[in-house]
């Protein structure tokens, strides 16, 4: 196997590149890291010293690929998730940027303080997953797909943002067309197989409890 993803089954930019890989049904290899496991931290860092995953190494080339976002461009050589005209591809490349920072940033503030029961003041982290949520029932409207008519990386990335923002910050009622949104993301084969592959690491989440009972 020329290729090796280095992740955690409960990382939700591991889910977003996994996703990828399951859309483009590419074979690889997967190599679970334990960061509180000194030998799998020291294993990670000798391909990213950042000591963060997901990290992919190519045998064939060897070579490590960090990043989730660049791990899907290293991947998707054959344009199924960024397209290859420039306007839509900017469109997609947006939209997975809002994701990861403006999604997954708050949310992940919000889960590390939990950890480490710092007990902080978290109306801005939750208010802008309230902002976000707005922002993207608007963007929505009339569509299948968050940045055009194909499922692309923008939505690998909003899909584990999505899955785990919302056990924080649920969807209001007036969010219907992100509630659409999310049930097509959570039925989609790809993004189905890497909750399954995930549920019996749930226990582990901070806030487990909120993850809905059709998950478990």
């Amino acid at each position: 196997m020329s290729l090796t993803l280095y992740f955690h089954p409960l990382s939700s930019f591991c889910h977003k590149a996994l996703i990828a890989f399951y859309e483009l049904d590419i074979k690889f290899e997967k190599r679970i890291i334990d960061l509180g496991n000194a030998a799998d931290r020291a294993e990670l860092q000798a391909l990213w010293p950042l000591g963060k995953f997901p990290v992919i190494r190519d045998h064939a080339r060897n070579k490590a690929v960090p990043e989730s976002s660049v791990i899907i461009e290293y991947l998707d050589r054959q344009a199924n998730l960024i397209p290859e005209a420039w306007e839509a591809a900017l469109e997609v490349k947006l939209w997975d940027r809002f994701f990861d920072l403006h999604v997954q940033v708050p949310m992940q503030k919000i889960v590390a303080d939990r950890i480490n029961a710092a007990n902080g003041d978290l109306t801005r982290e939750r208010a802008a997953l309230t902002t976000a949520y707005g922002m993207l029932e608007h963007q929505l409207t009339g569509k299948t797909w968050v940045a055009g008519p194909a499922f692309s990386m923008a939505d690998c990335a909003a899909a584990p943002a999505l899955f785990y923002a919302s056990t924080l910050v649920p969807f209001a009622d007036e969010h219907r067309h992100l509630c659409a949104y999310f049930d097509r993301l959570v039925q989609r084969p790809s993004v189905n197989r890497v909750i399954d592959e995930a549920r019996p690491y749930f226990s582990m989440y901070p806030f487990a409890e909120a993850i809905a009972p059709r998950f478990r």
